[in-house]
């Protein structure tokens, strides 16, 4: 199973990125996907997730309103569309492949990612 991420980078505050992350060796329609992202120095951190058919998303409440979660089963993508970004964003942001559990527990998740970073400049 691979996950790769895609679309970070440097972004003025308030400004706007679309992350990708392309799956492969899974079979991607059956599964929840989230993101999460993690700061140096800090705990990985749930930002979103979305169900296998798209219709049910959840979002962190330090995101909510700037950022949403959208997947494309025929592309076996899932992407982070984030808006509004503040400084306190930057982070390495990672997707994965939910497994069992709560959606917003890193522990739920199997597969993951390598990590696209994301800087956010004032």
């Amino acid at each position: 199973v691979q996950l790769q991420a895609s679309g970070g980078g440097l972004v003025q505050a308030g400004g706007s990125l679309r992350l990708s992350c392309a799956a492969s060796g899974l079979t991607f329609s059956n599964n929840f996907m989230g993101w999460f992202r993690q700061a140096p120095g800090k705990e990985r951190e749930f930002v979103a997730a979305i169900s296998w058919s798209g219709g049910t998303t959840r979002e962190a409440d330090s995101v909510k309103g700037r950022f949403s979660i959208a997947r494309d089963n025929a592309r076996k993508t899932v992407y982070l569309h984030m808006s509004s970004l503040k400084p306190e964003d930057t982070a390495s942001y990672y997707c994965a492949a939910h497994n069992s559990g709560n959606v917003d527990s890193a522990l739920s998740y199997k597969y993951w990612g390598q990590g696209t970073q994301v800087t956010v400049y004032s």
